[in-house]
């Protein structure tokens, strides 16, 4: 009899929808007892190589994962046991200054991507624009030229109907080209398959303290090409993150300095999110130990059980190990890397809520210390775990040609042990809070298939709530508003104190907290560092040096609201003082596209027009065998079409119509799930117009000075862009863009 898994209903949606094995119609055929065990049976198969106990590690893994103390990531749960077997996330791929070495790469991502994997690229090596070609008597197209290349073929695949990949594109601040490829991004419609960000060595960072010229290095020849303002580069990549989020900075001088194989080569780039620098064909296998399951409750409240931590912590190493044998990789040489340095990289999620429990607060001097104290804890029994796989499987391949060489304390099976990733999809199932990232909303709404809505709470601050004999449900209905429970004064201090959201917190302790992380982590730590909406260029440019300061790896910010485009987070409450808003005149010109979409009357045809404000119209027909009465259709087509040119947010007019039902619904499912009505049909057909033409809609409401004030709270405003699969908002965390509403994310 299989242990039963503590899955909350969330966590029972995520496994049914991304990751239970699925028969021709898109049926579940595997319970997630079925997927745990299967799971831990083939990774335990890694045993058997090694003259191990099978049947025992079968057991101890399973328990493992069915108590939900350690997930790994979303590649070994979904395709360990199956037929694809690629149990890796992310990869590293190398770029030399060649069009057969480009073109290459570019096939390799491909590849890659078709598994489902992310890439991470260093463009450094490549000629600047305009550098003299000597075999053809051209000249070269430049770093950002050829990441267009990249992008388009990312999104190639993506349109073949995978998953789409991730990429990560980094360029040294030493490069001729560094100006362009910061604001690469600053038009919306480009390099949407990428995050971005500078390679900043150490001799840039303190030339820009100092104010001194820094010299730009053509790495075709080594020759120095022009100086420029130190200061006056890195505003500009202040400036662009302010504005965007992006680029953000890796310190690879510092990367290096951890690089276990420096003999091997030097590391240049990292994984789509930053915290797993890899050498050239190296890939990321990841796990995360859920902390929330690490505590025990005692009569003086709750405490860290430290002797289950060990145990987790050396079963979870155990299994990253076997990962590694298990996993089928994409390219022989990723197979040849991996198995000679064996990197793997544990972390953990949970973070918050250990510390909601633990009553500390998250923006504290406490915290700081406990995150640095646990942290050394994860790493001491990790290397420990690793040691004493040494000892009977023997030490990574490249041992004697890494910085432990002639270190008997340091015969390691793994040449690094942590790291510490984005948990977006994985924290769901385990259900805890994500990462190290603060909680992101006390409460929210969310949006089901069905049109109905739910009311997502934390659960410890529900629970600590009703124990200070204070109404839960008008508490909720209070924090819906933003997220938030800092601005309730009717709360008592120490709850307020306590239960503080990513956008109480300052950016000093975002980073003080990731830099704390971040002095016990082999690799790196993933993290958002979070600013509101009025914050200034000069905080971000203090954040940026901070993380630099305290030893981080490499920072990720965002300011709230930065990338605002088409979407709003509340039902885009337009309020109007004094004036009825009249809507602009249809044009004489509009481009258009219309979509068959399936409902239980017949085919309906949806045509969406726009003109160079944007979207401005709907149209709407019912095929032969529609039932429906063509004047309620053209009733919600006009209604459409008059507060589209008002300027009503598409998304408000979405979910006015989203859910609404008639007797008889489509059975045919389609993206975003069953048409239910003709208005749902409409609203299904808008969301899909726009997430095709995402980028060009962002940037024509960025530009567009006449668009109103909404009313948005900044807990849950639009961060990331929008789903592709149901259509809300994104939100940036670990930098990574997840989903609250279903649960998509881009990582883990």
């Amino acid at each position: 009899m299989l242990q039963k898994i503590p899955l909350s209903d969330n966590g029972k949606l995520v496994l049914a929808k991304r990751y239970l094995r699925k028969d021709e119609n898109g049926q579940p055929v595997e319970t997630p007892e079925d997927l745990f065990l299967r799971v831990a049976k083939d990774i335990a198969e890694a045993d058997k190589k090694y003259n191990e106990n099978f049947e025992k590690t079968v057991e101890e893994f399973y328990e493992l994962l069915a108590s939900l103390d350690f997930i790994p990531n979303s590649p070994t749960l979904m395709n360990a046991g199956r037929e694809l077997q690629q149990l890796s996330a992310c990869f590293v791929l190398p770029i030399e200054d060649s069009i057969d070495s480009i073109f290459t790469a570019i096939k390799n991502t491909a590849l890659i991507h078709k598994t489902g994997g992310g890439t991470g690229f260093s463009f450094s090596r490549l000629r600047p624009r305009a550098d003299m070609v000597l075999s053809t008597s051209g000249i070269s197209s430049g770093p950002v030229c050829f990441m267009q290349v990249f992008d388009a073929a990312t999104k190639a695949i993506k349109q073949g109907g995978t998953r789409r990949g991730a990429n990560m594109g980094i360029l040294r601040a030493d490069h001729p080209d560094i100006e362009e490829f910061i604001v690469a991004k600053q038009d919306l419609t480009q390099l949407n398959n990428f995050n971005i960000s500078v390679a900043a060595p150490d001799a840039f960072i303190e030339a820009v303290k100092a104010n001194r010229e820094y010299s730009l290095v053509n790495p075709r020849s080594g020759r120095e090409m022009s100086k420029i303002s130190a200061k006056k580069l890195f505003d500009t990549i202040i400036n662009q993150a302010w504005k965007t989020g992006e680029p953000g900075l890796v310190f690879i001088d510092r990367i290096n300095r951890s690089n276990p194989t420096p003999s091997i080569g030097p590391i240049e780039a990292t994984n789509p999110c930053g915290e797993q620098p890899l050498l050239p064909f190296e890939a990321c296998n990841l796990g995360s130990l859920n902390l929330k399951q690490m505590l025990r409750k005692t009569v003086k409240g709750w405490e860290v059980d430290y002797e289950k931590f060990r145990t987790r912590i050396h079963q979870s190493i155990h299994f990253l190990d076997n990962v590694i044998d298990r996993s089928k990789f994409p390219l022989p040489e990723i197979e040849q890397m991996v198995q000679k340095n064996r990197k793997i990289g544990l972390g953990i999620m949970g973070f918050s809520d250990m510390l909601y429990l633990l009553e500390m607060p998250y923006n504290s001097l406490q915290t700081e210390e406990f995150a640095s104290e646990l942290m050394k804890f994860i790493q001491e029994e990790s290397d420990k775990a690793s040691i004493e796989l040494g000892k009977r499987r023997g030490v990574f391949p490249t041992w004697n040609e890494s910085i432990y060489a002639g270190r008997d304390d340091r015969k390691f099976r793994n040449s690094t042990r942590t790291t510490i990733a984005p948990t977006g999809t994985i924290s769901i199932i385990a259900n805890c809070s994500s990462g190290i990232e603060p909680v992101f909303a006390l409460a929210f709404t969310r949006h089901v298939m069905d049109g109905d809505t739910l009311i997502e709470r934390n659960p410890i601050f529900a629970e600590k709530v009703s124990n200070m004999g204070i109404d839960v449900e008008a508490v909720v209905s209070q924090v819906l508003e933003s997220g938030r429970c800092t601005n309730i004064t009717t709360l008592p201090e120490s709850i307020r104190r306590l239960f503080v959201t990513a956008h109480d917190i300052s950016p000093e302790w975002h980073v003080r907290i990731q830099a704390a992380f971040q002095k016990h982590t082999d690799n790196a730590v993933s993290k958002t560092i979070n600013f509101s909406r009025d914050a200034t260029v000069e905080q971000v440019r203090n954040a940026f040096f901070l993380s630099y300061d305290l030893g981080c790896k490499g920072i990720t910010i965002y300011r709230d609201g930065s990338r605002e485009g088409v979407l709003r987070t509340k039902d885009s409450k337009v309020e109007i003082k004094g004036e009825v808003r009249k809507p602009r005149k249809r044009p004489n010109l509009t481009i258009g596209e219309t979509e068959k979409v399936e409902t239980g009357c017949g085919h309906l045809y949806v045509t969406i027009n726009s003109d160079e404000s944007g979207l401005c119209e709907v149209f709407a027909t019912m095929g032969k065998s529609g039932a429906c009465a063509s004047s309620h259709i053209e009733a919600i087509s006009r209604l459409a079409s008059l507060a589209l040119r008002s300027r009503i947010d598409p998304l408000a007019i979405v979910r006015q119509l989203k859910g609404i039902r008639c007797p008889e619904p489509s059975k045919t499912m389609q993206k975003g799930g069953r048409t239910l009505s003709c208005a749902d049909g409409i609203a299904k057909a808008i969301m899909s117009y726009i997430d095709r033409h995402i980028a060009e809609l962002s940037a024509k409401f960025q530009t567009d000075p006449e668009i109103p004030g909404l009313e948005h709270e900044p807990s849950t405003r639009d961060i990331a862009g929008m789903c592709p699969d149901c259509g809300h908002i994104l939100v940036q965390e670990s930098g990574c863009a997840i989903c609250r509403n279903c649960f998509y994310s881009k990582c883990s």
